[in-house]
Parts: C-alpha cells; sequence; structure tokens
C-alpha cells in the first residue's frame, strides 16, 4: 500500500471518525446503546444477523458498521449509494443514520440468494421506506444513477473498485465521502483504486481501521 496522506483539509468530521476509531480498537466488543425502541429494534436485528448469518456473507464486523453509520449522520448525508449490499448487514447500519438524516440509500446486488435475504432483513428492521436495491452488475446498474451522492460505499469485487470510482466521482458532491472496505486485508487486490484516492489533488484520503479490515475514508474536495 502506497504512503498515506494526511493534510491540513481534513473535515472535522473525518477527523472524529480517527477518535472513534481509536476508541473502537480499544473495545470493539463494545455495543451500541439504543436511545429509542426504534433504534433498539434495529440493532437486535444487527445482532441477530452478525452472529446467524454471518457464515457465506461478505460483510463489514459491527466496529466498521458502527463507523459507517457516525460518518454518515455526522456529515448530514442524505443520498448514500453503496455497492455489494450482501445480506444488507451495511446497508441497514447506514440506515440507523438515515433515519435521522431524513435520507435514503440505493444499494446494489449480484447475487439474487444475498438480495431476497436481504430484503428479509430491510423488513424485519423495519428500515425498507429508506432503501431501493437494485439487482445487477453494478458495473452496468451504476450508470443509471444521475442524482448527487453524499456517502459512496465501496464493498463489491475488489478489482472492480476502480471502475466504480471512475464511473460514480463526478456525482459524489463537493464535501461528499467515498468510502471503500477492505483496503487493508485486500488492499493488494484494489492497487489501482488506492493510487487514485491517494494522488488526486482533488482527494484527500486516510486509512481507518488498519488492524482489521481497514476502510478507506476519501473526502472529496470542495471546490
Amino acid at each position: 500500500m502506497m504512503t498515506k496522506r494526511t493534510g491540513p483539509l481534513l473535515t472535522s468530521c473525518i477527523l472524529a471518525a480517527c477518535a472513534v476509531a481509536a476508541i473502537c480498537w480499544a473495545a470493539a466488543d463494545r455495543k451500541s446503546l439504543p436511545n429509542s425502541e426504534q433504534e433498539e429494534r434495529i440493532l437486535d436485528v444487527l445482532e441477530d444477523m452478525y452472529e446467524n448469518q454471518q457464515m457465506g456473507m461478505w460483510n463489514v464486523t459491527p466496529e466498521d458498521g458502527r463507523l459507517l453509520r457516525v460518518l454518515t449522520e455526522a456529515t448530514g448525508a442524505k443520498r448514500v449509494v453503496e455497492i455489494g449490499t450482501s445480506n444488507g448487514y451495511s446497508t441497514i447500519c447506514f440506515c440507523l443514520a438515515l433515519r435521522n438524516t431524513g435520507g435514503n440509500i440505493i444499494t446494489h446486488e449480484i447475487d439474487a440468494r444475498r438480495a431476497s435475504l436481504a430484503r428479509e432483513n430491510f423488513k424485519r428492521a423495519g428500515v425498507s421506506d429508506m432503501v431501493t436495491l437494485v439487482e445487477g452488475d453494478a458495473h452496468e446498474t451504476v450508470t443509471k444513477l444521475k442524482e448527487p451522492i453524499d456517502v459512496l460505499f465501496i464493498d463489491a469485487d475488489k478489482q472492480g473498485y476502480i471502475d466504480y470510482l471512475n464511473k460514480l466521482l463526478s456525482l459524489v458532491r463537493g464535501g461528499g465521502l467515498i468510502l471503500a472496505h477492505n483496503t487493508s486485508d485486500l488492499g493488494s487486490m484494489m492497487q489501482d483504486y488506492l493510487k487514485a484516492v491517494t494522488t488526486n489533488p482533488e482527494l484527500e484520503t486516510i486509512f481507518l481501521h488498519e488492524h482489521d479490515r481497514g476502510v478507506g475514508v476519501t473526502l472529496k474536495k470542495r471546490q
């Protein structure tokens, strides 16, 4: 992995995320505390999914899921695009934030079985009204997106990260975030993506949770 860049243009929300990451590293098993019945319902579903559906699923860890929620809610994001739904675990993590920002998420999944399971989980968590699930090859389906994106989350075929970035970067608003999963454990499979987000002067990138799978956090700078 190439040298990481951390400059003065990091937003306060990303700096806050660094602090959150450090805390979570020290206490990764600490659970989120619900402040409402709705949040408790969602957290209960997430816990059940992690404990009973994790095998064979390409999901984020609970720690990474909490980071997704923190970044999304802290930035007031209303429009999230996710590539790689799996059984919907990370999608529901985003919904924890979106229910407070009044936003929604468009998530893309190529596997019909996983997509079906995700829909069931969205219903269980009571977040279906915030989610649009698009089935098919995301390399093709994302080309239909036209609206600005506040947060883009990539967690699909690792060699395809650069293609997703190239196709969607123009839609990410200034001040928006591009989040990439598995930048530590599978970083060797996405070197072109990592080079792109660390050498483009219009982007500012840091890497979090490097002790585990890794999450790349990229800010698209405001002009």
